[in-house]
């Protein structure tokens, strides 16, 4: 846990993977995941393990810690989350709109959070057994665009400054060009 001033474990849950068509979302979902705080996520198990062994060398270049998670059943993930105390967050262009008031609603809970981001078709379940369906926008977009804004607006900007342990590079910002040192 990065975050000592959130005080628990947020990871997110991908549901909806189709093999080969969502390669490339499934892994900016991940990638989003661990460069915006989460400290893990769940995959279903029928992801492609080119996926997973690419966020793993992330991890591993890049720094930090991500568990990657396969899961058989996302919804026995969901179920377990909530038996174990956490809550689930379900990001939706269906939901509540996203607010400070419901950011803050969550955040006094001080409970683990789960938070889901499905594909094209999301099973109905879903809607009815995460504590909140969650609007980022009323209009068709990205989950990789909401998940990136639903952490920042979690973390309030501090996921974008932190350091990462254990980085082999580390990109030094600048106002032009670019440079990354490499760590040894």
């Amino acid at each position: 846990m990065w975050c000592p001033s959130l005080n628990r474990k947020v990871y997110v849950l991908r549901i909806g993977h189709r093999p080969v068509r969502d390669h490339r979302v499934t892994t900016h979902v991940g990638l989003v995941a661990r460069a915006f705080g989460a400290d893990g996520i769940f995959l279903e198990r029928h992801v492609e393990e080119s996926i997973i062994k690419s966020l793993e060398k992330v991890v591993e270049t890049w720094g930090g810690s991500f568990e990657i998670v396969k899961t058989a059943n996302p919804r026995h993930t969901v179920t377990e989350w909530k038996r174990n105390g956490g809550i689930v967050v379900h990001l939706t262009m269906y939901g509540e709109n996203i607010s400070d008031e419901l950011l803050n609603l969550i955040l006094s809970q001080n409970k683990d959070i789960l938070v889901v981001v499905g594909g094209e078709k999301v099973p109905s379940w879903l809607y009815y057994e995460s504590d909140y369906n969650i609007a980022i926008g009323n209009q068709p977009h990205s989950e990789v665009a909401a998940l990136a804004i639903f952490l920042d607006r979690l973390f309030k900007g501090k996921e974008l400054t932190r350091e990462f342990h254990n980085a082999k590079l580390v990109v030094i910002p600048q106002k032009r060009g670019k440079k990354v040192v490499k760590k040894e």
